[in-house]
């Protein structure tokens, strides 16, 4: 029969392997992992995301700094393809990302939801095959008061060769998204992200300068407490909307809480279960969120963990949309929430 030493020594080098296991268990790596494979496909999907995550932690590094450098916050003076004021850490992200995949030699095209167009690297597209699109920074009326932001990507393959310049082929459903997910800045920085292969969260070690799994196949619980809605927006709603929210209000056990950025209340939802609504109104019955760079990414993420995502009417990842920018009332998170909010609107309007 060992002796309490010898288990005890024995539990120790257990801990220590798991301990140091995970800490090798970087981005890059993951990724590689979860397609089993070193081949060229595997290799490229794991670049990326080793991109994505260098862009994060610069991004990450900036926004510490920012309260102390002149000329990191406010707004530009300038409006986006939008219409919306851009704030100097709105062009400071979305520099990076151009910055960060001009040298991956992957990606010919990024489409950001603060450039009217598609910016093509041309060194790259003789062998890029993919395309990134991203919101650089969402939620940057927080940046200045200091609160959370968030950063949201998504991987596609480019189709044919876009003789055009119109990047035609980006005018397809979620379902063409090899990979998609979300950074979050607070107080740790974590990197969410899906493959296709469940969810998995890293969390940026400052003393490593590396993202390490944190959280490995995340289920986002299939019903929650926690609704997130602008209320200021009440007066604007049809009345079937209302009628939604006028629910969440008067059923005993559900809490509000809205941040202004769509990362962090998702972030919250996909951990402790609810559902985000961003719906149209009277005037934009379309929404203010943009299909491409934010509802199909993140409606990607939370149904490989077990979510939904809809515009009230259709899954989210089966619009097809008609221009890049293109809008999108946005229904996510737990499925019962959001099955309830699906039945409440259909029977609103009916």
């Amino acid at each position: 029969m060992a002796d309490a030493a010898s288990v005890d020594s024995a539990s120790y080098v257990v801990t220590q392997e798991r301990s140091l296991d995970r800490d090798c268990t970087t981005l890059g790596r993951h990724v590689l992992q979860q397609l089993q494979s070193f081949g060229s496909d595997a290799q490229d999907l794991s670049a990326l995301m080793n991109r994505i995550a260098l862009a994060g932690k610069l991004i990450a590094r900036h926004l510490s700094r920012s309260g102390l450098m002149e000329d990191a916050l406010g707004f530009t003076g300038s409006t986006n393809v939008q219409g919306e004021a851009v704030k100097k850490m709105d062009l400071y992200a979305n520099d990076v990302f151009i910055s960060v995949f001009k040298q991956s030699g992957l990606v010919c095209r990024l489409a950001s939801e603060e450039m009217e167009h598609p910016y093509y690297i041309p060194e790259n597209c003789p062998i890029g095959r993919y395309t990134l699109l991203y919101d650089p920074i969402d939620g940057s009326s927080n940046i200045d008061i200091d609160l959370n932001v968030g950063s949201i990507f998504a991987i596609r393959q480019q189709e044919g060769n876009d003789e055009t310049g119109e990047a035609a082929d980006l005018l397809q459903s979620g379902h063409k998204q090899l990979a998609a997910g979300y950074i979050l800045y607070g107080p740790s920085t974590m990197l969410v992200y899906s493959i296709g292969r469940g969810v998995h969260a890293f969390t940026l070690d400052p003393s490593l300068g590396e993202f390490i799994l944190s959280h490995e196949n995340l289920k986002i619980p299939p019903s929650g407490k926690l609704y997130s809605v602008n209320e200021g927006n009440f007066g604007q709603w049809e009345p079937a909307t209302q009628a939604c929210i006028q629910y969440f209000r008067e059923v005993g056990g559900y809490s509000s809480r809205y941040s202004g950025a769509l990362v962090a209340d998702l972030h919250r939802i996909l951990f402790q279960g609810g559902v985000f609504l961003y719906p149209g109104t009277r005037q934009k019955p379309q929404g203010k969120l943009r299909l491409l760079y934010e509802a199909a990414p993140l409606a990607f993420l939370i149904e490989q963990a077990g979510g939904q995502a809809s515009d009230g009417q259709k899954p989210i990842m089966d619009l097809i949309p008609d221009r890049l920018h293109a809008r999108s009332p946005l229904i996510i998170g737990s499925s019962e929430e959001v099955n309830r909010v699906e039945s409440l609107l259909q029977r609103g309007s009916g």
